[in-house]
Order: C-alpha cells, then sequence, then structure tokens
C-alpha cells in the first residue's frame, strides 16, 4: 500500500528512532500518572499497586485517560513540533466524516468479531448458557463497558496508529508500516492472561487490519471505531476480550473446543476462528481504503 497522497520523506533509521522514543516516554509518562492517580485513592502504596493492576472499570478507564493525556503530549511535541505532522497527516478527520467513519468504523469492528465468535460456535461448540440478571442489568452493564473501552480503543489507536506508523509510511510506505507497528501493537499485550502464541499472532493481525482502517476514510476515528466494534462486540456477549475477563449479567459464555480453534480461556482471539475472520476483513478494509483516495 502506497502513499502517494504524500510528498514527506523521513529517513528510516530517523523514523525508528522517533517512534521508538514516542512508544516509550508515552508508556513511562502513562505509568506515572497512573500510579499517581492510585495513591491518590488509595491509602498504601501496595493498595495503589492492587489498584493498578486490577481489571476493573475503574481502573480500566484512568489508564485509558492517563494514556491518552500522555499520548496526547508527545503528539503535539513529537508529531507536531519536531516532524511537522499535520491535523490531515494524523488523519484526524473532520467532525462530519469522522462521526461517520467512526459509526462505519464500529460495525465493520463488530462484524468481524461476530463472524469469528460465529465460527466459534459452528465448528467449535462454542455457546452461551443462562446467567444472574435481567434484561435492564444487561443493558447498564453492556453501556458500562463500551464507556469504559471506547477511552481505551481511543488511547491505543493514538499511541500506535498515530506518530510511530505516520513516521514509518514516510520513510517505508504505508504497507511495510502497517505492517511494523502491528509487532509492538502485538508485544504490548505479552502480559495480558492467558496468552498464547496464536493469540499473539492474531493481536499482530489486528493490528494490521486496524492499521488499514486507519487510513479508510475517517482517519483514527474509523480505526477507533472498528477496535471499539471488535472489543465492545466481544465483551457485551461475556467473551474475554485479549484475555481480559468481562462479568457481563444474563449470560455467560462457553468457548468449546479446541483451544486452538475458539481460543480456550483467552477469548476467540486467541483462535484460528479469529484469523479467519481478520484475514477475511482485512483485505476489505484495504478495498475500502483504495476507494477513499486518501479522503479524510
Amino acid at each position: 500500500m502506497s502513499d502517494p497522497s504524500s510528498d514527506k520523506r523521513i529517513t528510516l533509521p530517523k523514523a525508528i528512532g522517533w517512534s521508538i522514543a514516542f512508544v516509550i516516554l508515552v508508556f513511562l509518562l502513562a505509568s506515572l500518572l497512573a500510579f499517581g492517580v492510585a495513591l491518590l485513592v488509595s491509602r498504601s502504596g501496595s493498595g495503589a499497586v492492587g489498584f493498578l493492576q486490577s481489571v476493573g472499570p475503574g481502573a480500566m478507564l484512568v489508564q485509558a485517560i492517563v494514556m491518552l493525556i500522555s499520548a496526547g503530549l508527545f503528539t503535539w511535541l513529537f508529531g507536531v513540533r519536531i516532524l511537522g505532522m499535520t491535523r490531515e497527516d494524523l488523519r484526524y478527520a473532520p467532525a462530519g466524516q469522522g462521526v461517520r467513519g467512526f459509526g462505519l468504523g464500529l460495525l465493520f469492528g463488530a462484524l468481524t468479531a461476530a463472524t469469528a465468535l460465529g465460527i466459534s460456535v459452528a465448528a467449535g461448540h462454542a455457546s452461551w448458557v443462562p446467567d444472574d440478571g435481567g434484561v435492564l442489568d444487561y443493558l447498564r452493564s453492556a453501556a458500562l463497558t463500551v464507556a469504559v473501552l471506547a477511552p481505551a480503543a481511543f488511547s491505543e489507536e493514538v499511541v500506535f496508529r498515530g506518530v510511530p506508523l505516520v513516521a514509518l509510511a514516510w520513510a517505508i510506505g504505508r504497507g511495510g508500516a502497517i505492517v511494523a507497528i502491528a509487532i509492538p501493537f502485538a508485544l504490548a499485550h505479552l502480559l495480558n492472561p492467558n496468552l498464547t502464541a496464536l493469540g499473539v499472532g492474531n493481536i499482530a493481525l489486528a493490528g494490521i487490519f486496524l492499521g488499514v482502517v486507519f487510513y479508510a476514510p475517517g482517519g483514527i476515528w474509523t480505526a477507533t471505531g472498528a477496535h471499539l466494534g471488535w472489543n465492545g462486540m466481544l465483551a457485551c456477549l461475556d467473551t474475554p476480550v485479549s484475555g481480559l475477563p468481562f462479568d457481563i449479567p444474563l449470560l455467560d459464555y462457553r468457548s468449546g473446543g479446541p483451544a486452538w480453534l475458539t481460543g480456550g480461556a483467552f477469548g476467540v482471539e486467541g483462535g484460528l476462528a479469529a484469523t479467519i475472520a481478520l484475514t477475511i476483513a482485512i483485505p476489505l478494509a484495504a478495498r475500502w481504503a483504495r476507494s477513499g483516495r486518501d479522503a479524510l
């Protein structure tokens, strides 16, 4: 995937150096900010560590917000001030196009996740059984879950499909940059519970999918929608998201088997079903990106 619309070029060592510095400093500052927030809400240092290691909505929301703050700061400092990236380079579409892109991305990501789950159900005998709670409990929990996942999805897009992807695309073209950024995107999930080798590969594949969607009309808002659509569909159906469990009332997910197909305890992203769904989605996303002709 070439980048004919941009005449901006930088050397590959410079692109790699600034990208690595960006990611490291974003995570470092975000960690410091998160620990500071945890100290404010905890009575002791051990309590702060426990808060940061929890997977509850409060901790997840804090981590997403501090990541956004940190990524925003270094996007301005490295991307805008030093490398001269513009809003168009970073693919921040205007409001109308952004809203449309976000909605279409949300649908695309949700359908891709639903495809993976459908394969798990059809071939791996995954299923859902009744759980405690009623419809209103489910709707409240699903709304809260999506509200927490939204800033998390946006923060990951700003970090991985922001300055690093644009810088590398200037150096080696979009296709190479998308694949290159998918690797640290996958490695960032290495500490997730119940991770498998296939899970790492599928997260990298998801990174390629999101990188291609980043260049569809709507830019980063479209990629954020696709990211949220994937995560939200899985979480709202009570399935783990990259190994992280979500307790949703009314229904309880059973992954079936074998684990290499359905993903087992890691969730659908750990199995071949996700590989198939993402392999189908990536060329569709590429066709969508080409049809946009670099339109934001």
